[in-house]
């Protein structure tokens, strides 16, 4: 089992991450997070990693945090979820967001990951749910007013889009800031107030 490696980025793009780590080169399926906290091409990282190994294919998945790696196993734990999927997810979301999201059973927001349907979503919720807790320094609240209003917390989103901030936390914003059945307008400065950006 190969726990970490240490080398110089060689390649990134799609996912993907080459390394050279002296003189062989490794291929690793890493997720946007992964991706985009990375050094430039020359400069050496410490990448976590986990090997897949099937029948007819052998792919090793880098991390560039222990808590992400930790939050791979627990997808990858869950029924239905394979390693490809797990990556896809964590692209989706940033680990704090992601885990936020399960604990607050948000299958709208989970669902809104690229390949990721309800059903399974219900089901990351209910199997991990207990598993986890929100990472030190989580800026989400780990609790969302239930009495919100649906179509006001969509154009807010979608606001929140236009004005330059990613998909993801958009809504994750305007959902946190949707109380007592506030308006869109209402989410929208609440929400900007307290975006640190």
């Amino acid at each position: 089992m190969i726990s970490f490696l240490v080398g110089v980025v060689e390649d990134k793009q799609d996912n993907l991450l080459y390394l050279d780590v002296n003189g062989v080169g490794f291929e690793l399926n890493v997720s946007n997070n992964t991706l985009g906290s990375l050094p430039l091409q020359g400069d050496t990282v410490k990448v976590y990693t986990y090997m897949a190994v099937r029948e007819d294919d052998i792919s090793l998945y880098g991390f560039s945090s222990v808590e992400e790696k930790n939050l791979f196993y627990n997808l990858i734990s869950v029924s239905g979820i394979g390693p490809k999927m797990a990556i896809q997810i964590l692209s989706g979301l940033n680990p704090s967001d992601l885990i936020v999201a399960i604990i607050n059973a948000d299958y709208k927001l989970l669902s809104k990951v690229k390949g990721l349907g309800k059903k399974t979503a219900e089901r990351l919720c209910l199997e991990l749910k207990d598993k986890l807790s929100p990472l030190p320094g989580s800026v989400m609240q780990t609790s969302f007013d239930n009495n919100y209003n649906e179509d006001a917390v969509q154009m807010a989103t979608d606001t929140l889009i236009s004005l330059g901030i990613n998909k993801n936390e958009a809504y994750m914003l305007a959902r946190s800031n949707a109380v007592n059945n506030a308006s869109a307008e209402e989410i929208i400065s609440k929400a900007l107030r307290g975006y640190k950006g």
